[in-house]
């Protein structure tokens, strides 16, 4: 999975995108058979497994499991369809609530906006202070 082109997977992406994104997903190409060990270093959904399942201990059952042989990646990948799913389920909901109210939202970007060029300018009158670089303002010329 790369940030650019079409296998990225969206905070906003459908169940059927997220689906069809883990179905995609590169495995290990020497393991043909569910029986066949795998390995699970350089397995993109093991490090999304890593990364995104909280339960640590079943993760690792897991790659064991692929290490001895006997757990296909069609398992792994639901596993993972299903972690990726409850995840991005209530970031979809809240995206799709503001969506409806833009006003709000707008709202929102102006006052961060507001707060952000404030603590700028204190930062960057600071960084004058300690170099000695005073601007003259053009009330001040």
């Amino acid at each position: 999975m790369s940030k650019s082109g079409s296998d990225a997977i969206r905070l906003s992406a459908a169940p059927a995108e997220i689906r069809d994104a883990v179905r995609r997903m590169y495995t290990d190409p020497k393991h043909l058979r569910v029986e066949d060990p795998g390995q699970v270093e350089g397995n993109v959904v093991f490090t999304y497994l890593d990364a995104f399942d909280e339960d640590r201990a079943a993760v690792e059952e897991l790659k064991d499991r692929y290490r001895r042989g006997g757990l296909g990646d069609t398992a792994v990948k639901r596993r993972l369809e299903d972690v990726l799913q409850s995840l991005l389920a209530p970031i979809r909901e809240r995206r799709e609530r503001f969506a409806q109210d833009m006003g709000y939202v707008l709202d929102i970007l102006r006052a961060g906006s507001l707060v952000a060029r404030e603590k700028t300018q204190t930062t960057l009158d600071e960084v004058k202070s300690a170099l000695g670089v005073y601007v003259l303002s053009p009330q001040r010329i």
